[in-house]
């Protein structure tokens, strides 16, 4: 599918997942980068033109979407990967928003306790983690995906969550095992594995602070 075009900081950031779900599904797109001394300066026009004033931006064609989480569903919609009924579709959605909760004490942790607040972020860490161990281990014992037999946007969010955290940490999922073959899973599907290796996903920091 053709068409795409994601305008975002040369970062991950909160783009990455969009990266994952479009790399995965074999999609193209096209990188539209705004330096973030362009954004934070007023230089960039892309401020006063985004809807909340805030990047990610997805274009699809003539139509413009903004919020990361809405730019996940609209995708998974649009590639069939939302659940295969309402449940699995509420379901998904369910754990897309535990993800955003994690992601938000992530983001407050990077952007305010980063030098100082390490060691109890971490520790506090499991209990953040352990409902995504149980929400696997409800689904065919954790050996597929978080909902149902299918790959969906949840997925994406929550595999870049996680490979976020293990670069914090290389031990954070040693308490969990179906999380930890999770990310290994997914990081090994061919298509995925192959923009996780590539230069223009490596050559983006994750933060502005956190490489």
């Amino acid at each position: 599918m053709s068409g795409y075009t994601l305008t975002y900081f040369p970062i991950r950031g909160r783009a990455e997942p969009i990266r994952l779900l479009l790399a995965d599904q074999g999609a193209t797109w096209k990188e539209d980068e705004v330096a973030l001394q362009d954004w934070f300066s007023g230089k960039s026009d892309q401020k006063n033109k985004a809807v909340f004033g805030q990047l990610p931006k997805f274009q699809h064609g003539d139509f413009a979407l903004y919020q990361s989480n809405s730019i996940l569903r609209y995708l998974g919609r649009v590639h069939g990967i939302s659940g295969s009924n309402n449940q699995e579709s509420a379901l998904i959605d369910m754990v897309n928003d535990g993800v955003e909760d994690v992601r938000l004490k992530y983001s407050r942790f990077v952007f305010t306790e980063f030098e100082t607040g390490k060691e109890k972020y971490l520790k506090d860490l499991p209990n953040q983690l352990s409902p995504f161990e149980k929400i696997l281990s409800n689904n065919s014992n954790g050996t597929k995906f978080v909902v149902g037999d299918k790959i969906s946007y949840a997925d994406y969010n929550l595999l870049d969550l996680l490979q976020v955290h293990l670069d914090l940490d290389p031990k954070v999922l040693a308490a969990f095992p179906l999380l930890s073959a999770y990310t290994g899973r997914l990081a090994s599907r061919p298509k995925l594995s192959q923009y996780l290796k590539s230069e223009q996903r490596n050559k983006r920091p994750i933060t502005p602070k956190h490489k």
